[in-house]
């Protein structure tokens, strides 16, 4: 059996729009939307984000996107000023055994570790 695509249902916390605000921003494409379900692609890669709040959920979810330059992602998520927006943390770039790797932790409180493959 091959498997065609992966796509997670994705917590949004407690305020859905902003949820979608921020998804945006960082770089993925709203696709298509639905009451409480949103299809978000980045590169034919993507997620479904879940109008769902559930903390313990939600910080112990992790999810791992990889791109070509982590350094420039990061550099770009500080430019457009998402910690500040949105509330968001992210960490320093920092070498993993799989390579380049920084952290987010999105306005739900989900861990997205954005790689840079070696």
């Amino acid at each position: 059996m091959k498997f065609l695509s992966l796509r997670p249902f994705v917590p949004s916390g407690s305020n859905y729009q902003l949820a979608l605000e921020f998804f945006q921003e960082l770089g993925f494409t709203l696709v298509w939307k639905m009451d409480d379900y949103a299809g978000f692609e980045n590169n034919g890669y993507g997620f479904i984000l879940q109008r769902y709040d559930q903390k313990t959920f939600a910080e112990n979810l992790m999810l791992t996107v990889n791109v070509e330059d982590v350094a420039v992602f990061r550099t770009e998520v500080i430019t457009k000023q998402l910690p500040e927006k949105y509330g968001i943390k992210i960490g320093e770039v920092c070498q993993q055994p799989y390579g380049l790797e920084v952290n987010i932790i999105d306005p739900a409180g989900v861990c997205w570790h954005f790689v840079q493959a070696q």
